[in-house]
């Protein structure tokens, strides 16, 4: 049996080589290309067609979510899993939503990015654990809304002038409210999504492509 041919797009050199030694050690895998950005993984996917790709989201320029639509495109038997930091349910969403067949976290351990592998080259869609598990207590969970749905009017005025570039200091002014009051909003809302920091924020919006109000 001919082993599943991979392409590993990752900007961290020390990830794309850990993961070619792992994966090239495993009689059944191949990887048979790798590359630092979007715009290379496209072309990879050209050239190789290989079987799986192992996308991670947060490249530049181009970000993993647009080299997978286009990658979609120039080599459709190529089934894409995306591989990100980010445990939010909503960027496996995404993912899933535009083409990818799979998505791992990069906690996920190797026992289950070769199950990942598997279950994609066989036609099936495949969610880590971690996610899965973030995502079925959100279900169970009794409380209030979850997500962008836990924001009150004003987080979601915040969250649209912050996805449109808008410092805490030009928010206060659009909105005629004090500094202060903008950043109380900003640490709520780093609070209800679960996320660390305004980056991590402003990454969740443009990858969630929330749809503000």
């Amino acid at each position: 049996m001919e082993p599943i041919s991979i392409l590993i797009a990752d900007d961290h050199k020390l990830i794309r080589d850990t993961w070619s030694f792992i994966l090239n050690n495993d009689q059944r895998f191949k990887v048979v290309a790798e590359c630092s950005n979007g715009e290379e993984a496209i072309e990879q996917a050209r050239n190789k067609r290989p079987q799986i790709v192992l996308m991670d989201i947060n490249m530049t320029p181009v970000s993993g979510l647009e080299a997978t639509k286009q990658i979609r495109k120039v080599s459709p038997g190529s089934r894409v899993i995306g591989v990100s930091m980010h445990s939010q349910p909503a960027y496996a969403k995404k993912m899933l939503q535009i083409g990818a067949k799979g998505y791992v976290t990069k906690n996920s351990s190797r026992e289950e990015m070769f199950k990942a592998i598997l279950e994609v080259h066989k036609g099936n869609r495949y969610i880590c654990d971690e996610v899965k598990n973030i995502l079925s207590e959100q279900i169970m969970d009794d409380g209030p809304s979850q997500g962008i749905n836990a924001l009150s009017e004003r987080e979601l005025q915040i969250v649209k002038l912050i996805k449109e570039g808008f410092s805490s200091k030009e928010i206060s002014v659009q909105l005629n409210i004090s500094l202060k009051t903008v950043e109380v909003h900003r640490h709520n809302i780093l609070k209800k999504l679960n996320l660390k920091n305004s980056a991590a924020l402003v990454n969740y919006i443009n990858t969630y492509a929330v749809d503000l109000p």
